[in-house]
């Protein structure tokens, strides 16, 4: 069963409207970060040119059925609990981390490594587990 990491109950994902309803959180999570379509399309493994695709999970569509999409969306939102739970007094510092300059990443925003694969996603989602586990 394919589960959501950042809800604090398990989702069964089998279920187009659990996926929905995922698909409307993550998109909603890029508005929040106020990135661009080829990056928002980029970090969930799509195309540059998916701005349909997104639009279409934007108004609920459920995303696939499809291991990696789920995956990289799981990571997303732990990302956004790690930055809530690390910034729990300021919102907007939440939101602005992911395109802030950051020295860990080679002064690049962390997007940029996010953008680089699931690798890119998980190299973020790890710094952030470890520096709140300090």
């Amino acid at each position: 069963m394919n589960t959501v990491l950042a809800q604090e109950r398990p989702v069964d994902l089998r279920h187009r409207t659990a996926r929905g309803k995922l698909a409307k959180m993550v998109t909603k999570l890029f508005d929040h970060w106020e990135l661009p379509g080829p990056d928002q399309a980029a970090l969930l493994g799509l195309s540059p040119d998916s701005r349909a695709t997104i639009a279409r999970y934007r108004r609920g569509e459920p995303f696939a059925d499809n291991a990696d999409l789920l995956a990289r969306a799981g990571h997303l939102l732990g990302i956004h609990k790690a930055l809530r739970i690390s910034f729990p007094h300021d919102r907007d510092l939440a939101y602005r981390w992911v395109s802030t300059p950051n020295r860990r990443f080679g002064g690049q925003p962390p997007v940029t490594t996010m953008k680089h694969g699931f690798e890119g996603l998980l190299a973020v989602r790890r710094y952030l587990d470890f520096e709140r586990g300090r």
